[in-house]
């Protein structure tokens, strides 16, 4: 495997559950675009070679970057589903990435991934099929009715949290986002078009802290967790 990797970032959502006047990746974290943070800490790693940035098609905030910290920032338009983004993404990338070159791919909302995840996550997704950092569930989970009573008490076992970066080969997961998009198969993470396609990605523990930027309280931890980690 190479020693570097490069990561596309899908950034073409617009957040409508932040309520916000602009995408939730634009809003302002730490005096800085959210977006901003993500992207640094990910040119900051010494395993990554460059970035692939997905915008939106109407994208009026993208700042322009074309590179941070000596390695290239390419960009992409992405579509109207995140596989469509994704695969965007994975057409961008330069021409000497191979079919059977691993690809990062991390949420532009999750500005606070460790470095340290990203390198047990490469080491360990490369000695498989691929993979994606998470978390085992820990949590007492509840099955709702329509109502948002609670029916049942699910079991636990064996739940993962699902994070980003995900890792694959670049031809694998651009023939798993082709196949979900001819299906018109919505799917929720790049993992899960990977297993859709008959392959079992490895899930490698992360910290709890890469959280996403969902919510305005979500906003407000990232600020704390970016802070503490500075």
């Amino acid at each position: 495997m190479s020693a570097t990797l490069w990561c596309v970032v899908p950034a073409a959502g617009r957040g409508t559950r932040m309520g916000a006047d602009c995408p939730k990746q634009y809003l302002p974290l730490a005096g800085r675009p959210l977006i901003a943070h993500t992207l640094e800490r990910l040119a900051a790693h010494p395993r990554i070679a460059g970035l692939v940035v997905v915008l939106g098609a109407k994208d009026e905030h993208w700042p322009g970057i074309t590179t941070l910290r000596g390695k290239p920032v390419r960009t992409a338009i992405g579509g109207a589903e995140r596989s469509d983004s994704v695969l965007a993404g994975l057409h961008a990338l330069p021409s000497g990435v191979d079919d059977a070159d691993f690809v990062l791919v991390h949420d532009a909302a999750r500005p606070c991934v460790r470095a340290t995840d990203i390198v047990r996550l490469i080491e360990r997704a490369a000695q498989a099929d691929g993979g994606l950092l998470g978390a085992p569930l820990r949590d007492t989970l509840k099955r709702a009715d329509e109502g948002g009573c609670s029916l049942a008490t699910e079991p636990r076992e064996q739940r993962w949290r699902a994070f980003t970066p995900q890792m694959f080969r670049r031809g694998e997961l651009t023939a798993a986002l082709r196949a979900v998009a001819l299906d018109g198969r919505p799917v929720s993470d790049e993992a899960m078009a990977m297993e859709l396609a008959g392959f079992r990605p490895l899930l490698v523990e992360g910290a709890e802290d890469n959280i996403k930027v969902t919510t305005a309280a979500d906003l407000a931890l990232a600020e704390f967790l970016l802070a503490r980690t500075a």
